[in-house]
Parts: structure tokens; sequence; C-alpha cells
């Protein structure tokens, strides 16, 4: 196989083409998307090849989001971009009240197949406005579908899934990774990451650790004595619960780990439906401090959870009576 390391967002773009080249239905809207490639370059190249299927759109994400919605009920396959996952909060009512809810209203007769790209999360020092962690808002919401890819090979697989996938999809990609390099081969021909699965990233046989995102690599990097498995749900909802908790129970220790603010977060949700599902040994979260994110980079790489933090809790978890 020829060596093909790409970084994510090498591998966004790259899926962005070839679903533009065979789905004819698909198209892209948001802001800057075309000729200036999106907010971080996603979409560049798109509208010299496909210029009547790239929308530049005002500074509107409630029409953006719109716009797509009513589009994808009409038989389109639309692909938006909010640059920010934090101005979802301005297209909260579209998405929430409009997209996630027609499938429901009409009694199963329209669909709503579009997909919400946007870029999540801190460790770019962009400031408290534009370094939120979201995604846990939108997992809330019956009918909205809610995925998170770590690496380059996950970003490219996801969306093709996501495309084909006939309710509305959101996909957070945290921003951190997206001048990371895959550390595996990504294929040159389409392929498919189902969402609803998790993943074993690295086998190990003392402690589990389920981290989500920017988490993953972070998880990988930590310099630990004993045998760490780590698992990535990448799709948030639907929660693979079924796998997480087969890791949990090899290990009989738990770290579940997440960028994304700890009160009230998504790791509680995890920690939960793991002890309902029959788990009962050890398990600590661990997530961002309950502050804004700040723009300065000694306080904003603090917020998050750091190595020191990491490995606390391990050997917390590993000496715990």
């Amino acid at each position: 196989m020829q060596n093909r390391k790409l970084t994510y967002l090498q591998a966004v773009n790259e899926s962005l083409h070839q679903i533009l080249d065979t789905i004819p239905e698909s198209y892209l809207l948001g802001e800057d998307v075309g000729a200036y490639g999106g907010g971080f370059g996603a979409t560049a190249g798109i509208i010299e090849k496909y210029p009547d299927r790239v929308l530049e759109t005002p500074i509107s994400e409630a029409a953006i989001t719109g716009i797509a919605t009513g589009s994808a009920i009409l038989g389109k396959r639309p692909i938006l971009e909010i640059q920010f996952s934090d101005f979802l909060t301005v297209a909260i009512d579209q998405l929430v009240n409009e997209a996630a809810k027609i499938h429901f209203l009409s009694n199963g007769k329209e669909s709503v197949p579009m997909v919400l790209r946007t870029a999540s999360g801190s460790g770019t020092g962009a400031g408290p406005q534009h370094s939120q962690s979201l995604e846990n808002w939108l997992a809330h919401i019956p009918g909205l579908i809610v995925a998170m890819p770590s690496n380059a090979y996950d970003a490219k697989g996801i969306m093709l899934s996501a495309v084909k996938n006939n309710n509305p999809v959101i996909v957070f990609e945290p921003k951190s990774l997206y001048k990371i390099e895959s550390d595996i081969d990504i294929p040159e021909a389409m392929y498919e990451v189902p969402l609803g699965h998790a993943r074993i990233v690295k086998d190990g046989s003392d402690l589990t650790i389920i981290a989500l995102g920017r988490m993953v690599n972070i998880a990988k990097n930590i310099d630990t004595p004993y045998s760490i498995e780590i698992v990535d749900p990448i799709t948030i909802n639907p929660l693979d619960i079924d796998t997480l908790l087969e890791s949990a129970n090899k290990t009989n220790r738990v770290l579940i780990l997440t960028e994304s603010i700890e009160k009230s977060g998504i790791s509680a949700e995890i920690l939960s439906r793991l002890i309902e599902g029959g788990f009962s040994g050890k398990i600590k979260r661990l997530g961002s401090k309950f502050s804004p994110i700040a723009a300065a980079q000694s306080i904003e790489e603090k917020l998050i959870p750091t190595d020191d933090e990491i490995l606390e809790a391990i050997e917390g978890l590993m000496h715990e009576n």
C-alpha cells in the first residue's frame, strides 16, 4: 500500500472532494467555504471544481442551518460548516427545534440528511468564545447524531458515513488536531467509519482510558509503567456502551478523559451508563475545569486535563483499595 500520511485537515478536505465527486445531491454551504477555503481550509479547492455546489453564506449561523435543513427535506444532502462550535449557540433553534424534530413530527415521512461540521475545543489560544467543547449539549437531543473523530483516518471515514445517513449528523472536529498527521496510512479510496461504533485504540490489561477527541492523542502519549487500554467512542450519540463496558470489565479500572468541562459533561453520562451496565470496578472521570477557556496559553493549557493530573488519576485508580 502506498504510504499516505495526511493531516486531519487534509483528510477532511479529501473526503469532501470525493463526496461531491460521487454524491450528486451533496453540496457545501457556510461562511467563507468558497474562495477562502473555509475557516481552517477544509473546503479548499472545491468551489473551483464545483462552482454551482458551494454556497457562500452571510454571517448568520441560524440562516445557514435553516437553509441546510430545508434543502435536506427536499432531497439534497447539504454539508454545512459552522466555523467554531461556539457559534452553534446561534443555530441552536434550527438544530434542536427543527432539524432534530422533523422526522418525528412528520410521522417518519420526512428526513433531514444533513451534516454539520464544526471546529471545537481549545489548544489554539482562540479565547473563551472560540474554544468551547459543547458536544454534550447536542448529544442530549433526540434526533441528532453526534460524532467527534480523534484522528485523520476517522475524520475522513466518518464524513462519508455522515453524508449517507438520513438523519442530521453533527461532526465536532477538534481544531487542535487539524495539523496533526495520521500515524497510519489513509486510503485514497473512499471508505466509511461507522457511526455508533467505538474502537480499541490500544490494548491493555491494567486500566482502561475512555478518551474523546483531542484526549485520545494525549492518552496515547502518557508515559506510565502500567498496561493501559485506550478506547475511543468516536460517536457520542449513539454511544457504543457495549464496547466501553467490555473494556471496563476487562481491566476493572476506568478513567474517563474529556476536553469538555467535567461538570454535567458527557463523562458523567458514560460513567453512569457503565455502572448501570453492571460495572463494579474503580472509576474516575477527568475533564476541563469549570471555567471559560483563557486565550493565554499558560492558563489555557492548565484548564484541560494536564499530563500530571492524568498520571495522578491513573496512580489513584491503580492503588485505591
